[in-house]
């Protein structure tokens, strides 16, 4: 990106001269994450490889914010640093069949699908504040509606472009950005941004067509202390158009709270995507029946009831149109912004109708703080699919220990196990376990 390699230069230059000034210096953050993550995938039917896959790492993760110098106008600069070091994946445990521009469930591969040894990268961002306003351009981990950043592997996902945000009015902040790439959970490299249906192996011109422009802008706005509003659009050049309405809110009851959490989808297709010829090009979204054009409208609602250190939570989501409900998704490991996006599933397919049930436990109310256990089930049925209709389910189990005093504070322990039982189509069933070690320290 060389606007943005520009405006770095420019900001690193204009600081070299301000290093000093107050602000910049004492309002500066600084860590590093230590990260060891296991993960063993065990596939349970079909023939086609893997049906195991099995890694482990040590990963460190070095964040560093700086303040902003004095005046009217503010410049500061952000960096992450990403490394990843194997301890345990050989071949066939890391398998890729498509191993050309693809990594396995945790690390990049090499060109025989082997893991790689170690992998990393270094992204800075260029920020400006005036007033209560603040630009950045570089490297972004964007957590909105229509775009967030995965961090479910040995590393987090990361995005390069620009974004402004805004908070010159009381209770309401406005955002606008537009990104160009994506750094996969797995590589060490910047991609452009596409969506499933086009996102398959980069050696397969048809299959792997690409976007180098992603627009959004939204508005959150605080009705009340206990009460959200949020409005969101998303624009893949080529692929999809998405409007995002929300909102929550919190009721304090006689006994315990309610929070409820509303949210609709508006996703059509846009550029390319909107032409037979374009499609038949390979800008496609993935679905059944809709002939690759995005076509989508999802809503959902979730609901959780709690009481001293127990959440009970139901919901319900509902995929309407003849595709699946798109989001960006470079075929590495990504995230959406929906109540169904769990551990292995996102139930997100074409007509697909589910329904979850959630209890979570903080056992701080009975004296162990930092110890905490959650389980989700969820149950998905009306996937359009050949012949006939196809059902899902979904159940998590999460454990969680972070040492809350002594030598060892902050260091944190966590067991996630899952099991997914499919018959969509290209779904296999499968059983997933991750152990996570990991430990912030904090220089500044």
């Amino acid at each position: 990106m060389y606007k943005s390699t520009l405006a770095l230069a420019v900001a690193v230059g204009v600081l070299a001269q301000q290093a000093g000034a107050a602000g910049f210096v004492e309002d500066s953050k600084a860590s590093v994450t230590a990260r060891n993550f296991y993960i063993n995938q065990d596939n349970r039917n079909g023939t086609a490889n893997p049906n195991k896959q099995e890694e482990w790492g040590q990963g460190f993760i070095f964040n560093f914010s700086s303040g902003f110098t004095q005046g009217t106008v503010g410049f500061g600069i952000d960096a992450i640093g990403l490394a990843g070091f194997r301890l345990d994946s050989g071949k066939g445990t890391a398998y890729n069949k498509d191993s050309v521009g693809k990594g396995g469930v945790v690390f990049p591969s090499d060109s025989d699908g082997r893991a790689v040894d170690e992998f990393g990268s270094l992204g800075l961002t260029g920020k400006v504040k005036f007033s209560k306003t603040v630009a950045q351009l570089g490297t972004l981990q964007p957590k909105l509606p229509v775009v967030t950043y995965n961090d479910g592997r040995l590393l987090p996902q990361t995005f390069e472009g620009g974004q402004i945000t805004s908070n010159e009015i009381d209770n309401l902040t406005l955002i606008g950005g537009k990104l160009e790439h994506a750094k996969g959970r797995n590589s060490s490299n910047n991609e452009s941004l596409t969506i499933a249906g086009s996102n398959g192996n980069p050696a397969t011109a048809t299959s792997n067509r690409r976007s180098n422009a992603f627009y959004y802008a939204g508005a959150d706005y605080k009705i009340t202390k206990d009460l959200l509003a949020q409005y969101y659009y998303g624009n893949l050049d080529d692929f999809y158009k998405q409007h995002f309405l929300g909102l929550t809110h919190t009721l304090a009851l006689p006994v315990g709270s309610l929070k409820s959490d509303l949210r609709y989808f508006y996703s059509d297709s846009d550029g390319k995507n909107a032409s037979a010829e374009g499609r038949l090009a390979g800008y496609r979204a993935s679905g059944y029946q809709n002939n690759g054009e995005v076509d989508n409208r999802t809503w959902s609602a979730k609901f959780t009831y709690s009481l001293q250190g127990h959440a009970l939570s139901a919901g319900y989501q509902r995929v309407n149109g003849t595709s699946d409900f798109p989001f960006l998704n470079q075929g590495d490991g990504a995230s959406s912004y929906l109540i169904t996006d769990v551990q292995i599933g996102k139930f997100q397919r074409a007509g697909e109708r589910t329904w979850l049930a959630q209890y979570a436990y903080d056992f701080a109310a009975i004296g162990v703080p930092g110890l905490t256990t959650s389980v989700i089930y969820l149950k998905g049925d009306n996937i359009n699919a050949p012949g006939s209709d196809r059902s899902e389910w979904e159940r998590d189990f999460t454990l969680g220990y972070v040492v809350p005093e002594g030598t060892f504070k902050g260091v944190g322990l966590a067991w996630r196990n899952a099991a997914l039982r499919s018959d969509a189509v290209s779904q296999r069933d499968q059983d997933e376990n991750r152990l996570i070690l990991s430990y912030t320290y904090s220089f500044l």
